[in-house]
């Protein structure tokens, strides 16, 4: 059976750390994927032993950090940039007993439109530099693809042969609902079958029925009220031998004008039936 997860990106317009945390061991999530983003607002007002006694009192768990974008193709301000806030990401993750941090690849015209093997080349270095910083601290990668064409690395297929050829205890993937129903309406949902211990985080959620290149992000919805089979993704989640949380992650910004407890509460009521 899968646990319970809740990812900020929910509600990162009308709530913080601070009411996430209080509303999802309210709600009985049982892991939390924090947002590097809204951390460095947490940690204007709270320190970080504020984090740790929470989670030490709390049934509610640390699990992955959202995120590192665009890895690929990065010019050495870029990467300079990036590696301060992977950085600040591995210290807090370390302190506090989180895991994983979540790596996604490139989006631009320009890099999307790269041959495969440039883009293979690519991720296998970016990824052993990253896991290279990462692993002192004792945390995991897990790299994400994204569905749609305009990200560098968008199946499950392409993301796993990347990781296999990383070759790291440290480096596995994220497979994520809407982003398997992007690419070709899950025609690579079987590759899902054969992570294996490859597969570090889940994201569940469902979309709009919408024609693939309008669907978008923004168009997420709660698990169940949309098209994807979700059923179908997390039960070969399952078979592959994960049996970590189901995070719900969304977009909507519908859901971003509502309060966040109804969205938090209804997020737990919606994803409890595909654990």
């Amino acid at each position: 059976m899968l646990k319970l997860g809740y990812n900020e990106a929910t509600c990162k317009e009308n709530s913080s750390v601070a009411r996430d945390l209080e509303l999802c061991e309210k709600y009985g999530y049982d892991y939390i994927e924090l947002r590097l983003d809204m951390l460095k607002e947490y940690f204007k007002t709270h320190t970080i032993d504020d984090l740790k006694a929470f989670f030490a009192k709390s049934h509610l768990k640390p699990f992955a950090f959202n995120s590192i974008e665009n890895i690929n193709f990065c010019t050495p301000a870029e990467w300079d940039t990036l590696v301060e806030l992977f950085t600040f990401g591995c210290k807090t993750a370390q302190a506090i007993g989180n895991p994983y941090i979540i790596v996604v690849p490139t989006v631009t015209p320009e890099h999307c439109a790269k041959n495969e093997k440039e883009i293979f080349d690519d991720s296998v270095k970016v990824l052993n530099q990253l896991a290279d910083i990462a692993e002192p601290y004792g945390v995991k990668l897990s790299f994400e693809p994204i569905g749609d064409r305009r990200w560098c690395c968008n199946s499950v297929r392409q993301a796993l042969e990347i990781v296999q050829a990383v070759n790291r205890d440290s480096v596995g993937i994220t497979v994520d609902c809407i982003n398997v129903y992007l690419h070709d309406k899950c025609a690579d949902a079987e590759y899902i079958r054969n992570l294996k211990d490859k597969l570090f985080v889940f994201h569940i959620n469902d979309c709009e029925d919408l024609p693939l290149g309008i669907l978008d992000h923004c168009h997420r919805i709660m698990p169940g009220k949309g098209t994807i089979p979700i059923k179908s993704v997390a039960d070969a989640v399952r078979a592959c031998g994960y049996d970590g949380p189901a995070c719900l992650e969304l977009f909507r910004p519908e859901y971003w004008e509502m309060d966040a407890e109804a969205v938090i509460k209804m997020g737990a009521d919606c994803t409890r039936p595909f654990l």
